[in-house]
């Protein structure tokens, strides 16, 4: 018999049931309105008591080496709780702690004074992070339910769930390109040569193949949406630029370092 590797959520945020998950098409519809979920998970935010930060955990080591178990969770909650986006932002402060930590580090590593690794954490988070993510997560709400619904009259992607999906994406290439890029870029990745410039461009390549197949299988969990591979089809495109930086030898670690150098001067 096999078992469960992840671990029991918090009783207070998915309430256990013995009887089996009903079929997708049985979803109930989602009966709180947009803001009013939106306040209920801005409240929580400063409730760290009532957040599930073990289970959070368990869903960052599992978006690096089986992202499908993360998307089942999102259809236990709609079962449990008419909605797809999570009401809990436990995931959300721990990415953010996250976030914080490696732009400490990648400040360091640039050698900046204390005020411009403050400045740079500011621009990190606020602008590439949460800025590019309403954006990112705006684009592929609007995309999806104008173009990928099957039935325009029936259900939509919820935006919760939109910056879910967008937030479990960033999470490895966050942790690929400010955490382990940064441990080799002063050994390897700085240097001249093919090879320093092939290790680099290979950590951009995982990481955006990283974001979009986890996107994909965010938007392909939801049973109301068809032809969700389109979020594949740039991944030919994407090798074939891989190459072109390689043969041109565009160090692509070094141009986000002159890049991060140059917006807090």
């Amino acid at each position: 018999m096999k078992y469960s590797t992840s671990p029991t959520p918090n009783l207070h945020n998915y309430p256990r049931s013995t009887s089996p998950l009903p079929a997708p098409a049985n979803y109930q519809p989602t009966t709180a309105s947009a803001s009013v979920k939106r306040y209920k998970y801005l409240k929580r935010l400063f409730k760290f008591n009532q957040m599930d930060f073990e289970f959070a955990a368990w869903q960052m080591v599992y978006l690096f080496i089986a992202p499908q178990k993360v998307f089942r969770n999102f259809n236990y909650r709609k079962h449990t709780k008419s909605q797809f986006a999570r009401d809990d932002p436990a995931f959300l402060v721990l990415l953010s702690i996250w976030l914080f930590l490696s732009s400490i580090c990648f400040g360091l590593a640039l050698d900046l004074t204390v005020g411009k690794v403050a400045l740079f954490m500011l621009f990190v988070v606020f602008v590439d992070f949460i800025g590019a993510g309403i954006l990112v997560s705006t684009l592929f709400w609007y995309l999806s339910n104008k173009h990928l619904r099957r039935d325009p009259e029936g259900p939509d992607v919820e935006w919760g769930y939109a910056f879910d999906v967008h937030i479990n994406a960033f999470f490895p290439p966050l942790s690929l390109l400010h955490c382990f890029q940064i441990v080799l870029f002063n050994s390897i990745l700085s240097q001249a040569g093919f090879v320093s410039c092939l290790v680099s461009n290979t950590f951009w390549l995982a990481s955006i193949i990283y974001y979009m197949y986890i996107s994909f299988l965010g938007y392909s969990n939801l049973p109301f949406l068809q032809n969700t591979r389109v979020f594949l089809l740039p991944l030919p495109v994407l090798f074939v630029v891989y190459l072109a930086t390689l043969l041109a030898g565009w160090n692509l670690s070094e141009l986000l370092m002159y890049f991060y150098r140059y917006r807090v001067l």
